[in-house]
């Protein structure tokens, strides 16, 4: 976390927010994923998150780095199908940024790593049934306030992700987008990911959304902020705008 925190200040950004990943490997009581899924452990070298540890070991950084403003967060994992395990989690910690993501569908009794679908149906299939479950955890999770990696499969599009087009699935991404905004949440604008373009953005912005965040996934201090200028780029044509607060989120 302190080469993080470094590499933030090196390359002059004003904040940085750890969120670190909340995924489960079991459903708890309550959770919906009992009734969908039998086999729940889609990635073998996931872990619960120790938020004790996490909590000072982010405390230490604020005292060693105090020109840099340090945000506390999680990435909630899958939250409409863990909803009773996470929530015991967040709702009882001062978190400054939860984000909701998807990196696991279910899939015939299991949950599967959603590029791991790939081969297992068309890839266009692939989207949709992610964006299909993607507008479940929307609709299913009040858990979280910026919804991470929009269209995170396209990661690994068999062909290259240099190939993916956004337009093939315009109608799965306004669907997705408009169910967002009517939550009044953010969209973050990743930067591990292929980098959304202008019309995604747009999009975004034509279904009622009216706030974006940066995010660069980084997990490695050398990726903290990277591709942060050609991002803003991006959400500044599409007709986003930084507000007064740094610390705040881009608005319409």
């Amino acid at each position: 976390m302190a080469r993080n925190c470094e590499q933030a200040l090196a390359i002059g950004l004003p904040a940085i927010a750890f969120t670190d990943h909340l995924e489960f490997t079991e459903g708890g009581e309550g959770d919906a994923i009992n009734g969908v899924a039998t086999d729940t452990r889609w990635f073998s070298r996931i872990k619960l998150l120790d938020v004790s540890g996490y909590l000072a070991n982010l405390e230490e950084c604020r005292q060693r780095y105090p020109g840099l403003r340090i945000l506390s967060g999680v990435e909630v994992g899958e939250s409409h199908l863990f909803a009773a395990s996470a929530g015991a989690i967040v709702r009882n910690q001062p978190f400054d940024r939860v984000l909701g993501s998807l990196h696991a569908v279910p899939y015939r009794g299991k949950l599967v790593a959603a590029d791991a679908l790939f081969g297992s149906m068309p890839d266009d299939e692939v989207m949709r049934y992610y964006f299909a479950e993607l507008l479940q955890l929307i609709d299913g999770s009040d858990l979280f306030e910026v919804l991470a990696h929009l269209d995170f499969p396209r990661r690994y599009w068999p062909k290259g992700p240099h190939l993916y087009r956004e337009e093939g699935f315009e109608e799965e991404y306004r669907t997705v987008l408009r169910a967002l905004a009517a939550s009044g949440r953010v969209l973050e604008i990743n930067t591990k990911s292929p980098l959304a373009s202008v019309d995604l953005v747009r999009w975004w912005r034509d279904e009622g959304g009216t706030a974006v965040s940066f995010g660069s996934d980084a997990h490695l201090p050398s990726r903290v902020g990277d591709r942060f200028k050609l991002a803003v780029d991006v959400v500044e044509a599409a007709g986003f705008r930084a507000g007064h607060d740094p610390y705040d989120f881009w608005r319409r």
